[in-house]
């Protein structure tokens, strides 16, 4: 199975900014999209972060009403990979960060769903201090 591999986490001051990166190797199929979770010991994994691959939406991204205007998700389509570039973090940001991927069909309504995404990564944890 395309293993997936995220990276760029660590501990930042609020206000502060961190790039995530997310690749997907090895793709086999064609990829729907790619989404970025994060997730609070404790709590449910929460969508942050989507973006489309293919398709009438391909391209389009979608966030979480927390992170919007704060936080831009991006892709690579030739590599398979998608970015989240963070900007004026806050406290409530730290969490583990984890890559999804789903193949083929992306509805606008589930993209940021967990139970849509049967491949993971292993995460990459991000720390806010205030």
């Amino acid at each position: 199975q395309a293993q997936i591999e995220e990276s760029g986490g660590g501990s930042v001051q609020a206000g502060g900014s961190l790039r995530l990166s997310c690749e997907s190797s090895e793709s086999s199929g064609r990829i729907g999209c790619m989404t970025w979770f994060r997730q609070v010991s404790g709590k449910e994994r929460e969508g942050v972060a989507g973006i489309f691959f293919f398709g009438g939406a391909k391209g389009r991204a979608e966030y979480a009403d927390s992170v919007r205007r704060r936080f831009t998700i991006s892709r690579d389509d030739n590599k398979n990979s998608v970015f989240l570039l963070m900007n004026n973090l806050r406290p409530e940001d730290t969490g583990m960060y984890y890559c999804a991927r789903r193949y083929d069909v992306c509805m606008w309504s589930d993209i940021l769903n967990r139970e849509e995404y049967p491949d993971w990564g292993h995460g990459t944890q991000v720390t806010v201090s205030s």
